[in-house]
C-alpha cells in the first residue's frame, strides 16, 4: 500500500498512518493497482467490493452509476472516512438543530476529495452526475450495522431501520 521508489530507504509507517481511516482510504485511492481489477458497475444498485479487513480497519470499493444513492444513514458507531477516485459524488449531510430542524449541508466532492466521519454523523451519498463515480471507503472498526432515517418536519431526523451484515 506505501510504495517505496527502486533504491530508496524509507522509515515504516507508523501505526497511525496505517490506522487512520483517510490516510488509508487515500492511499487505497492511488493505488490502482490493488483495486482496479475487483471493480464492478452494477446498473440496478450501487455495487460494493471488500478490499482488505485488518484488526484496525476494513477497506471497501465503490462505485456509482449515475442516479445511484444511498439512503440518510449513519454507520453505526463506526469512525472512517471515504475518498473519491473518479467522478463526482454529492454528499447531503443532516445535523438536528435545537428546534428538530434540519440543517443541510451539501458537498459535491470530486476525484481526490476525502471526507471523515464520527459515530453520530448522518448523511447520504448521490452520484448526480453523468459519469460513472468510484470511491474507497474505510471504517476503524468492523461495521455491522448501519442506521437508516428519514426527515420528519416535526420530529427531525426520525429512524426507519437497520441493516446489518
Amino acid at each position: 500500500m506505501f510504495a517505496v521508489p527502486p533504491n530508496t530507504v524509507a522509515a515504516p509507517p507508523t501505526q497511525d498512518a496505517l490506522t487512520h481511516p483517510v490516510r488509508v482510504a487515500m492511499a487505497t485511492a492511488t493505488d490502482r493497482e490493488q483495486w482496479a481489477p475487483l471493480l464492478r458497475y452494477d446498473p440496478d444498485q450501487r455495487w460494493s467490493g471488500l478490499l482488505s479487513r485488518t484488526e484496525h480497519h476494513e477497506v471497501w470499493l465503490l462505485s456509482w452509476l449515475p442516479g445511484q444513492r444511498t439512503r440518510l444513514h449513519d454507520h453505526g458507531g463506526a469512525v472512517g472516512a471515504f475518498t473519491v477516485v473518479n467522478g463526482v459524488l454529492t454528499e447531503r449531510v443532516a445535523r438536528q438543530d435545537g428546534r428538530g430542524g434540519r440543517i443541510e449541508v451539501v458537498q459535491p466532492l470530486a476525484a481526490g476529495a476525502s471526507r471523515v466521519f464520527g459515530p453520530d454523523y448522518v448523511h447520504e451519498v448521490v452520484n448526480e452526475g453523468p459519469d460513472p463515480a468510484v470511491s474507497v471507503h474505510v471504517y476503524r472498526r468492523e461495521r455491522r450495522e448501519m442506521n437508516e432515517y428519514e426527515f420528519d418536519a416535526v420530529e427531525g431526523l426520525r429512524p426507519t431501520g437497520r441493516r446489518r451484515w
